[in-house]
């Protein structure tokens, strides 16, 4: 069975009988499109401040995190220590 539809041929008068149930169709469809685009306007909020709180949350941790760590580095086993001998220097000739 092909598409009786697109083998139909439309008068003027149903022509503009159907341009005028699809705009009426449009306009019936507005307020749940509108509702629609709010709520993903809504969304798009919610997840820009998880976003901002989350990368927040991550600088907050780094700064701790090398906050915690400097001290450990100043115990630096590398450093030298005043119980070893300085190095000897060399005598000009």
């Amino acid at each position: 069975m092909e598409n009786q539809n697109a083998e139909q041929v439309f008068t003027p008068e149903e022509l503009e009988l159907k341009r005028k149930e699809m705009l009426q169709f449009y306009k019936n469809s507005m307020p749940y499109l509108k509702a629609q685009y709010e709520h993903e306007e809504m969304l798009m909020k919610i997840d820009e401040v998880r976003f901002k709180r989350t990368n927040i949350q991550m600088q907050y941790a780094i700064m701790m995190e090398q906050g915690a760590e400097e001290p450990e580095s100043n115990n630096d086993t590398s450093a030298p220590s005043f119980e070893e001998e300085p190095p000897k220097r060399l005598k000009k000739q």
